[in-house]
């Protein structure tokens, strides 16, 4: 099974590289963008009968640093 992991800063937490993408843009002429917030995703093939308990505790352990950062897992048919 495909599983997509979608980690991204929680509100609040400075985002420096966010930051300078939307200079940059603003620099590039790319009118209208509010705010850029950037992120990452994870993409792991696991076992069918991997659990959602299993994927939760991967994130928490390791993926994510869950003291700045949210996490979302999506699971690819």
């Amino acid at each position: 099974m495909k599983v997509r992991i979608h980690v991204s800063l929680k509100p609040g937490v400075l985002d420096p590289q966010g930051r300078a993408v939307h200079h940059a843009l603003e620099g590039l002429g790319f009118a209208g963008v509010a705010d850029v917030r950037i992120g990452r995703l994870i993409e792991l093939e696991v076992a069918d009968d991997t659990t959602d308990a299993a994927l939760a505790e991967m994130c928490e352990k390791l993926l994510a640093n869950t003291v700045i950062e949210n996490y979302a897992i999506e699971k690819v048919a």
